[in-house]
């Protein structure tokens, strides 16, 4: 189960990065985006890619939680608050902890955005418009924000165990592979949480030039 749990993370953390440079595109070079969308929405690997991703999502949520159910008993409920790093790491102490709440929050974010702009999925050309859409409204622009940290937090945590649990991590290599870990999940969780926010205020520049 646990060595399921790495090769799951593996995926979606490969996915997220991916996402994560096209959607950059949203702001950098919108013509692009659109280009880059139409793009993929039309190709007939699409369908096959996004089924094996929600099937790794499903799969690495279920391990998860199975792994939190077996460390909760094995701890015999001992509240995570109580829990102190061994490693005198106490950044990658409060990413644990927090795990199960950014996780959630990773979840309920994926459902609001998939209903906003998969399971309705915008026509050619207008990707970044139904984006700019989703944003106006004030609580889904704070959800966006708020998973963009999420992911920092969840990606901090799950870098450093992905290269424990596939032993990367040893003394000789640990302060090289923690940086990396770390600064992978600041430029992500930095990026996802600052985008709608950039993207929001082209919109307003936009929408006052009219």
């Amino acid at each position: 189960m646990v060595q399921a749990i790495p090769i799951t993370a593996s995926i979606l953390m490969l996915f997220v990065l991916a996402h994560g440079l096209g959607a950059g595109l949203s702001v950098l070079n919108p013509a692009a985006f659109e280009s880059y969308s139409t793009a993929l929405h039309h190709a007939p690997w699409l369908l096959p890619l996004e089924i094996s991703l929600a099937l790794a999502a499903l799969a690495h949520l279920g391990f998860s939680v199975r792994h939190l159910i077996a460390n909760h008993r094995a701890r015999g409920g001992v509240p995570y608050s109580q829990w102190r790093s061994k490693r005198g790491q106490p950044l990658a102490a409060l990413s644990g902890r927090m795990a199960p709440v950014s996780g959630g929050l990773l979840l309920l974010f994926l459902v609001v955005h998939l209903t906003q702009l998969r399971w309705h999925r915008p026509g050619d050309g207008l990707e970044r418009q139904a984006l700019a859409l989703a944003l106006a409204s004030p609580w889904a622009l704070v959800l966006y924000v708020l998973a963009g940290v999420a992911l920092g937090l969840h990606l901090l945590h799950g870098a450093e165990s992905l290269s424990r649990s596939l032993g990367w991590l040893d003394e000789s290599n640990a302060k090289g592979l923690r940086l990396a870990s770390r600064s992978l999940a600041a430029v992500l969780g930095a990026g996802f949480a600052l985008l709608p926010l950039a993207l929001r205020s082209a919109g307003a520049v936009a929408g006052a030039g009219l």
